[in-house]
Parts: C-alpha cells; structure tokens; sequence
C-alpha cells in the first residue's frame, strides 16, 4: 500500500509504535467491516481473527485502543456513530448482556 493509498489514520502519532503490517491488516479489516451488521460482521471477524493468527498478528490492548483512537480521530460523524454502535455490542456481548 503506498503512502498515498493510506488512510489517514494510519499515519497518525497515536499508531506510531504499531507495525505497518499491523496496521494494514487492521485496515484491511475496518474497509472490507464497512457497512456490514452485526451477524454480517461477526460472520466476517471470524475468519480475520484466524488469518490475524496465522500470520502471528497479535495485537495487545494498548495497540488496539489506539488504532481504534485513531481511527475514530479521522472518520466522519457517520462512520462515528457505526464505529460506536458496534464497540457498544461488543462490549454488551463481552459481559453477556
């Protein structure tokens, strides 16, 4: 992916210390997610999850609070809202509500 090509999120000093394979395959991820529900997006993570494994992709907290940060950072008031309703039901299924 060229510098041109990025997003702007991806050269933003909140994401610095993470990889640029990192970073691609979270990109990757948030372009091929737009736009989908929730079951569409859970039937979609599943298999990024594995390939993230494959390719020894970990990613810790810190890592992903930032990408997510950053991301949030340079989206639209749209995007803003999808991006928030989706962290709300993950966090909802993560306590089991």
């Amino acid at each position: 992916m060229s510098e041109q090509e990025r997003p702007k999120w991806m050269s933003d000093e909140l994401v610095k210390d993470i990889s640029p394979k990192k970073l691609d395959f979270l990109s990757q991820m948030f372009t091929q997610g737009q736009g989908k529900s929730q079951k569409e997006m859970m039937m979609f993570l599943m298999p990024m999850m594995k390939k993230a494994k494959q390719e020894n992709l970990v990613f810790t907290p810190q890592e992903m609070q930032a990408a997510i940060a950053a991301i949030k950072k340079h989206s639209t008031q749209e995007e803003l809202e999808k991006i928030n309703e989706l962290l709300e039901k993950n966090a909802k299924q993560g306590r089991g509500d």
